[in-house]
Parts: C-alpha cells; sequence; structure tokens
C-alpha cells in the first residue's frame, strides 16, 4: 500500500508518484516520449496556429508545457498558445523543478516559469502564451470549462493504477470540449480507453508507441 503522507519518491531524478505507484513520465527519457507521444502524436508543430489551444488531462511535472512551448517558439509562429491544464494533485514547486533540471534542453525555458510555480500561480501570461491549470477533479472541473482545445494530451497515470481519469464519461467531456478537426494523443493503448474516445464520436487508431511500448492511441474529430 502507497504511503499517502508521502505521496512522491525518486528513481534517480525520475519523480515516481506513491500515490498511484507510477513514473511521471518514460524512465527511459520522458522528454523524447512527450515530443513523440503528445507533440508528433497530435501533428505538431504542423496544426500550430495564432492561438491553437492544447488541453491536459495531467500535469504532473510539466514537461509537457515546456517541451510544447519550446516548439512553439522554435516553430516562429506568431501570437499566443494557449494551454489548460487539470490536474488533482499538484506537485510541490521544488519537486516540480527538480524533475524539470533532469531535461538541459528545456533549462531556459524552465528557468522563465520557475518564478510561477514558486509563486503558487495556477495562471499566467506570457506574451507568447496563456497558461491555466485548474486544480481538482477532473471529472467535476472539465464539464464546468466552457473552452474547447485543438489538442488533447491524455497524460494521467496508466489506467489501471488511476482509472479515474479514463473513464467512459470523461473520455466523453474530452471530445466534447475539442474543436472540429482536433486531435487528441495518449501513450496508453488501453481497449477501454479507445472504445470511450470511439463511442464518443473520435475518429480513433492505434499506432506505434515510444520505447517498449508497442502501441499508443491517437483520435481525430471529425
Amino acid at each position: 500500500m502507497a504511503d499517502q503522507s508521502k505521496p512522491l519518491d525518486w528513481n534517480g531524478e525520475t519523480p515516481v508518484s506513491l500515490r498511484f505507484d507510477d513514473p511521471y513520465y518514460s524512465l527511459e527519457n520522458g522528454l523524447n516520449e512527450t515530443r513523440y507521444v503528445f507533440l508528433t502524436g497530435n501533428d505538431l508543430p504542423q496544426r500550430f496556429c495564432d492561438g491553437f489551444h492544447i488541453a491536459e488531462l495531467g500535469f504532473g511535472t510539466g514537461l509537457n508545457l515546456l517541451a510544447s512551448l519550446q516548439l512553439w517558439r522554435q516553430s516562429g509562429i506568431s501570437g499566443k498558445l494557449h494551454f489548460t491544464t487539470f490536474e488533482a494533485f499538484p506537485l510541490e514547486a521544488e519537486d516540480m523543478i527538480r524533475a524539470q533540471a533532469a531535461f538541459p534542453d528545456l533549462a531556459e525555458i524552465a528557468q522563465e516559469l520557475a518564478p510561477f510555480w514558486k509563486s503558487g500561480a495556477s495562471r499566467f501570461e506570457l506574451p507568447d502564451l496563456t497558461f491555466e491549470m485548474k486544480v481538482g477533479d477532473a471529472r467535476e472541473s472539465l464539464p464546468r470549462w466552457d473552452d474547447q482545445a485543438d489538442a488533447w494530451f491524455l497524460d494521467g497515470f496508466a489506467p489501471a493504477k488511476n482509472p479515474e481519469l479514463w473513464d467512459d464519461a470523461l473520455m466523453a467531456q474530452v471530445a466534447s470540449h475539442m474543436s472540429p478537426g482536433g486531435m487528441a494523443a495518449t501513450y496508453t493503448a488501453a481497449g477501454h480507453v479507445r472504445r470511450a474516445l470511439a463511442a464518443a464520436g473520435l475518429e480513433v487508431v492505434r499506432i506505434p508507441g515510444y520505447g517498449r511500448k508497442r502501441h499508443m492511441t491517437q483520435a481525430r474529430k471529425p
């Protein structure tokens, strides 16, 4: 049984959730996993445009945000990226900053955003970014969200260990909060997740996964 009073442990510099008995990202290379699964999996940067909106289930260490903002800047898109994330158990600032420090390629952006984590900000603006974290159970907060995303990062802990973030009703909410032509990507290829996304009206395909994972899931809204 996980020690609920100590929600985090470390495998080297990779944080591991004791609440869900699962690492926050691939032990092989978390940044490469993020780039492959969530960025390439959502056909980015090809679909970027001013006002492009990414939404995410499971903020974790903030790695996906940093990688997305880096790709946005490298793409030279004018305007602003919007990033909304839903997180029930936010990490302490020092743990998030320690985890991000494992990726030197993101050091400049990590340093830029660190003051926001230290201040406890759940929303902030940069010239090229609008960020908001919805803290709490996504099953309650997502239905109340009045926006739509062009790309969804479904990045909860493994479905077998965190089933609440993968249930049919929540996957239907993801689909209903997706713009026409929008996409979703996730590292999991669990059959019940793919069936739930398909039942919500999305076109779902199973594609090669990252690293040792044979498959992942990609979905698109017609």
